[in-house]
């Protein structure tokens, strides 16, 4: 097929993608307010939980239903690709639009956070993410298995924390707009919101499964190494979800919704689809992709060292961590 039709898929899957957008974000904040949940909860479990549906499918097929050595690289690959992606691409991508829509007269420079929410995520993900990195140097299985039951502990003991009342605090993401499905409910029911919740979900899916779909194409049709495509290509596509989620909530000025969106993702990744993969694989990571462990732990501590020394992000430094994708980006094709 020519270009130009795979040049036609990628819109399709972007208005899809962006569609499922505008549905899943405005339920889930009348989701979060109907059950009483706090903004940080809402976007760092429900928003996180619902768009890593699409790239958490991946490594389970491919690992636990795959029948050759490629297809459980490719799960490792997805499993491993998803947290350098958020960590170096995406919280970045975060940072330049905070400064691109303040020159647009559309909001302030700077992030309006709860850093405590934002310092719980990174440090839950930071553990998970050493295990997973440590686990890659032991070729235990024993360990292994260990390993993989501590980060489904520590995954249900951080949802617990986040649905903790005392949790629930600095609140006031502003007024919210109506439920598109109900308009003229000054409080929509759990029906509809379940409803669009579960359509704009949906969307958000069938989005990132034709984006994938492109891309795939595209690196076929270009000659594109494989390892690019399951490390960069794959997961860029499989975190649309994510980001059009937190390009809008930013552009909203819901920062709290925006960042919990991707930390809260991180947390997730760093945990449940690294347990899967301890689980279903021995475990051996080729040293490109075991690159991007450390890549994503260094870009992670960049970000909290920021909030430990000076109690925020400012926009321009959190943003200097694009130049490790783009290093890691340039290294593989330079190879």
């Amino acid at each position: 097929m020519s270009t130009l039709y795979y040049v036609l898929l990628f819109l399709v899957s972007v208005v899809v993608t962006l569609g499922g957008c505008a549905l899943f974000t405005n339920a889930i904040e009348w989701l979060g307010k109907r059950l009483g949940i706090s903004e940080g909860a809402v976007g760092s479990i429900f928003a996180a939980i619902g768009t890593t549906l699409p790239e958490t499918s991946i490594p389970i097929i491919a690992i636990f239903f795959g029948e050759s050595p490629e297809e459980v690289e490719v799960g490792l690959g997805a499993i491993l690709g998803a947290p350098f992606m958020l960590s170096t691409l995406v919280l970045p991508i975060l940072a330049l639009l905070v400064v691109l829509y303040a020159r647009a007269g559309k909001r302030t420079s700077q992030f309006h956070l709860n850093y405590r929410d934002v310092l719980t995520d990174l440090t839950f993900f930071m553990i998970g993410y050493l295990v997973a990195l440590g686990c890659a140097f032991e070729r235990s299985r024993l360990i292994h298995l260990i390993a993989a039951g501590g980060l489904i502990c520590l995954y249900i003991y951080y949802m617990k924390l986040k649905f903790a009342p005392s949790w629930e605090s600095e609140e006031g993401g502003g007024e919210l707009d109506p439920l598109i499905f109900d308009k003229t409910a000054p409080t929509p029911s759990h029906v509809m919101i379940a409803f669009q919740s579960l359509l704009g979900l949906g969307g958000l899916i069938l989005g990132a499964h034709l984006f994938v779909m492109a891309a795939e194409s595209m690196a076929g049709l270009f000659s594109m190494s494989p390892l690019i495509l399951t490390l960069l290509i794959a997961p860029l596509a499989t975190e649309l979800p994510e980001m059009s989620n937190s390009f809008l909530w930013l552009y909203r000025k819901k920062d709290k919704l925006a960042v919990a969106n991707v930390t809260g993702a991180m947390v997730f990744q760093g945990t449940l689809p690294v347990s899967l993969g301890l689980i279903g694989t021995e475990w051996v990571i080729a040293p490109s992709a075991l690159t991007t462990m450390v890549l994503a732990v260094q870009a992670v501590g960049l970000c909290l060292l920021q909030i430990l020394l000076g109690g925020r992000w400012r926009p321009w430094l959190l943003g200097a961590g694009a130049l490790f994708y783009i290093g890691y980006t340039i290294y593989l094709y330079a190879n």
